[in-house]
């Protein structure tokens, strides 16, 4: 069982940054059409994700099995911890949205939900992974060990801007 509930290490970026497209795509819509039930497989995606990496995650397989294997890019392996650290952000700004759409507080949620596509569009379109920066802050702060990431304990790597290829 706790094989099943693993979160892969490396990762791939691309396969990465293809997830967090499919983010931009579900957020623009809920924001743009005011569809908040977009919220919940958004909500769904980030836990599973958070979980077990892409296996229950439906944008996770779509990207990893369907659309990664017919590009021809090659894989850009990085550590998974900072990765599965962005997604659990990801699973506390779709969560305070969905609370907020049900308090009836849906400006609020908007708010939120913006905040969460600019990370998503950072990590989609430049590669820049605002979790994983967050995540080597805190490690060089001391609050996330450094055994959570034997391979992040290059702080400078994780807060370098690397261009994207």
């Amino acid at each position: 069982m706790s094989r099943i509930f693993t979160f892969p290490n490396p990762v791939d970026e691309v396969s990465a940054r293809l997830v967090a497209t499919g983010v931009v795509i579900m957020v623009t819509g809920v924001i743009v059409t005011g569809q908040w039930w977009i919220l919940i497989p958004l909500l769904y995606g980030f836990v599973a994700r958070v979980a077990a990496g892409p296996r229950f995650s439906p944008l996770g397989l779509i990207a990893t099995r369907v659309i990664r294997p017919r590009l021809a890019i090659a894989a850009r392996p990085v550590a998974g911890p900072p990765k599965r650290f962005a997604q659990a952000m990801g699973v506390a700004f779709s969560t305070g949205a969905a609370i907020l759409v049900l308090v009836g507080a849906t400006g609020a949620a908007t708010v939120a939900l913006a905040m969460l596509l600019v990370a998503a569009a950072l990590e989609a379109f430049a590669g820049i992974c605002l979790g994983c920066k967050i995540f080597g802050f805190l490690m060089r702060l001391g609050v996330i060990p450094s055994e959570v990431c034997a391979e992040c304990s290059d702080i400078s790597a994780l807060w370098a801007v690397r261009s994207p290829s």
